[in-house]
């Protein structure tokens, strides 16, 4: 199949399991028919298509795999999601792609890479995460700041806390605030995500950055990023959340005379801070 088939004709998936993380946000993974890898980019994303309900954009949370299955991290919101999360085992949906800009994981070789993800925004930096930890002697290191609402929402804890346990990478964990359990989370920072920045320092030429959250993130992150010593042009941002069509058509998500769904959906800052409303 060319690549304009891929991106324009639904390829048929089955479910093949469900997990639910959270009350409201479950780990789906597909297997598609044709057993074939379906190949991407972290931070690209997929048309996911229900039957019955329409089509919702999704970043894949995993790498393309040999045998054709992939992993989606979708939240129940909305029409087409709410549908998603009543399927079962074994039901039939399409996919389309893959589609837009991914991360440019070759610019990352040789320097200290920062993740940062707030809420959702672990999904599609997960894919991005796994891509580094194979290819991890690419790079001199490895940090994910990882900030939730509270720990009952926090995505992947228990796995990203294995892979920390490795040494292959450095976590640091934030919670907006604790549960009221009583229970103590001794793994977590309480505090915004944009505080585990304070006072940390990198080397400008030989540091990168990848942000993905909820849109307030980008702001007072993209700021402290700045003052640590990341360039601009190393700071990375998706903004998968705006995609809407996919295509450029409905312009649900244009910024300026861009197109996430095009353009993006990530970008560098420097292409973006001077354009209203992009962040």
């Amino acid at each position: 199949m060319s690549a304009p088939e891929l991106n324009s004709v639904p390829i048929p998936a089955r479910i093949q399991t469900i997990r639910q993380l959270t009350a409201d946000t479950s780990l789906f993974r597909l297997q598609l028919d044709d057993d074939k890898a379906f190949p991407f980019i972290p931070g690209q994303f997929i048309q996911l298509s229900v039957p019955g309900g329409g089509e919702v954009p999704i970043s894949p949370a995993d790498l393309p795999a040999e045998d054709g299955t992939m992993e989606l991290c979708v939240r129940r919101f909305g029409h087409v999601t709410s549908l998603l999360h009543q399927s079962r085992v074994g039901d039939r949906l399409g996919i389309r792609g893959p589609l837009g800009n991914g991360f440019p994981v070759d610019e990352m070789a040789g320097k200290d890479v920062l993740l940062l993800a707030g809420g959702l925004g672990i999904a599609p930096l997960r894919s991005l995460l796994f891509h580094l930890l194979r290819h991890r002697s690419d790079i001199r290191s490895l940090t994910l700041m990882y900030g939730a609402r509270e720990p009952a929402v926090m995505l992947f804890k228990d796995e990203l806390l294995d892979l920390a346990a490795t040494g292959s990478l450095r976590l640091l964990l934030t919670v907006d605030f604790l549960s009221d359990t009583g229970q103590e989370e001794p793994a977590c920072n309480v505090g915004l995500l944009p505080t585990l920045l304070k006072g940390v320092r990198l080397e400008s030429s030989l540091s990168c950055a990848a942000v993905c959250g909820p849109p307030a993130l980008y702001r007072c992150t993209i700021d402290e990023l700045l003052q640590a010593g990341v360039a601009g042009d190393d700071i990375y941002l998706s903004l998968e959340r705006r995609m809407k069509c996919g295509v450029g058509i409905c312009c649900h998500c244009a910024i300026g005379q861009l197109f996430c769904c095009c353009d993006g959906p990530v970008f560098r800052y420097r292409d973006i801070k001077d354009i209203p409303g992009a962040l």
